[in-house]
């Protein structure tokens, strides 16, 4: 595609639109679901590619610099450098419907006057997208491609979405969803790559990507992908939490559930290859694990009593000879929220990860019980976001999830306690602290987990 007037690299230079857009962003970033920069001011930005979709709409590539960073065990890093998509828009006078998108107005540099905002609301913008991924080509330094075999209808009325997530996501014309990833790590992203691979072995269970884009510039990485949307599907979250309203059970769902995971598990382990871990990488695992343990306890104080019960559980599993399951690629950060149901039909979405890991960790080989922990974990999370506690319908949905899963998967993750527990463990140290910083009134939730983990039930 030729570059013209209404897709080239932006026209004004990246220091010059700092002046415009500096004291704008450093605000307006931190404020936003997606920053993970939470807690650390922004001390710097430095614009890293620039791309004028048309005139008064940039796409933008931002690094924030900050004083220092937090890794997922708690403990302190080097100074941290993150990347995020913009998709900015700049009128003289902002319309009335654009009004909550407002970011501020510019008083110096290219913009100045010029009333800035967030042009993922803007329909035109939102169109030009959809467009550039129906017709594949460049955009200065984006690079637009589509699946041949898809047919992407033009004019599809665009919304965005509103749910909090790390990410936005648009709808077109109730057909397709467009994941625009925030925070961008060099490399294809496993939320492309994943559902790729499983579409090409046939795996029904996961929306397969029907157009995706990315950039070259300053180095390649998987900004967008189009996938079909499930109208009429509600995720696992919210069905389980009218379960609970309506004090039914969620056996079967969660065994259909077990039973989506598996197929998912064993489509993964046809598509990549699979590594079976020695006991030597069940002690760094381990060690892995206790390091986070260790780190998390300083950070959340009300963990310390519970340590030495949790740490064995990451005995358990350097003590064990090997694992009894092979890595393989896994979802990386499965629970009912990255989960939806049609009528009976479960399938499985958000195959990114947790974003705050570096993304070759991500795509790192992994037990799968990893993942079955997270659903279990979720099951928790339901039963007690809403008084009276249901502990026992929790109990009920992990008994179900593994039966659908080992029916699916001839083996039942249940039947390997030490590893489940480790992974188990390992999640709730991790949601400890992500809710003692993030939202302590839910502390308590993974702190019952912990406590029952640290007897070894």
């Amino acid at each position: 595609m030729p570059r013209t007037a209404l897709h080239r690299p932006g026209r004004h230079a990246p220091a010059a639109l700092l002046t415009s857009l500096g004291d704008l962003l450093r605000e307006w970033l931190p404020r936003q679901r997606w920053f993970a920069g939470k807690g650390r001011p922004v001390t710097g930005l430095r614009v890293a590619s620039s791309t004028e979709l048309y005139p008064g709409c940039l796409h933008l590539l931002v690094h924030t610099e900050h004083l220092g960073r937090t890794t997922h065990s708690g403990s302190a890093s080097a100074p941290a450098d993150d990347c995020y998509q913009l998709l900015l828009g700049a009128r003289k006078v902002l319309p009335p419907r654009l009004a909550h998108a407002f970011i501020g107005r510019a008083s110096a540099g290219p913009l100045a006057d010029m009333s800035v905002y967030d042009a993922l609301h803007d329909p035109r913008a939102t169109g030009l997208l959809l467009e550039h991924l129906r017709t594949p080509g460049a955009a200065g330094p984006l690079v637009f491609e589509r699946d041949a075999r898809v047919t992407v209808p033009a004019g599809l009325a665009p919304r965005l979405l509103d749910a909090e997530q790390s990410n936005s996501s648009l709808v077109y014309g109730d057909s397709f969803i467009l994941k625009f990833f925030r925070r961008v790590q060099p490399g294809i992203n496993p939320d492309l790559e994943l559902p790729w691979a499983l579409a090409r072995q046939g795996c029904t269970r996961v929306p397969a990507p029907a157009a995706w884009f990315g950039t070259s510039h300053p180095r390649e990485a998987t900004l967008g992908v189009l996938q079909p949307f499930l109208p009429g599907a509600a995720d696992g979250w919210t069905l389980a939490l009218r379960s609970l309203a309506s004090e039914r059970e969620f056996t079967e769902e969660a065994y259909e559930l077990g039973r989506a995971t598996a197929e998912v598990h064993l489509a993964l382990a046809t598509a990549f290859p699979v590594d079976t871990p020695s006991p030597l990488q069940n002690d760094r695992l381990a060690a892995a694990m206790s390091e986070r343990l260790e780190a998390t306890a300083r950070a959340v104080p009300e963990l310390g009593p519970f340590v030495p019960g949790l740490r064995s559980a990451f005995d358990a599993l350097a003590s064990l000879d090997a694992a009894a399951r092979p890595a393989q690629r896994i979802h990386g950060d499965l629970h009912l929220g990255q989960v939806l149901r049609a009528g009976r039909q479960w399938s499985v979405i958000d195959f990114e990860g947790e974003p705050a890991r570096p993304v070759p960790e991500r795509r790192r080989p992994q037990s799968p019980v990893r993942d079955v922990a997270g659903m279990l974990r979720s099951f928790d999370y339901a039963a007690r976001s809403r008084r009276p506690w249901r502990p026992e319908w929790a109990h009920r949905c992990r008994e179900a999830y593994g039966a659908g899963y080992a029916a699916a998967a001839a083996w039942n993750p249940h039947e390997e306690p030490e590893l489940l527990r480790a992974y188990e463990t390992d999640r709730a140290v991790y949601e400890v602290l992500y809710e003692a910083r993030h939202r302590p009134d839910w502390l308590p939730v993974p702190m019952a987990a912990v406590a029952r983990l640290a007897e070894g039930l």
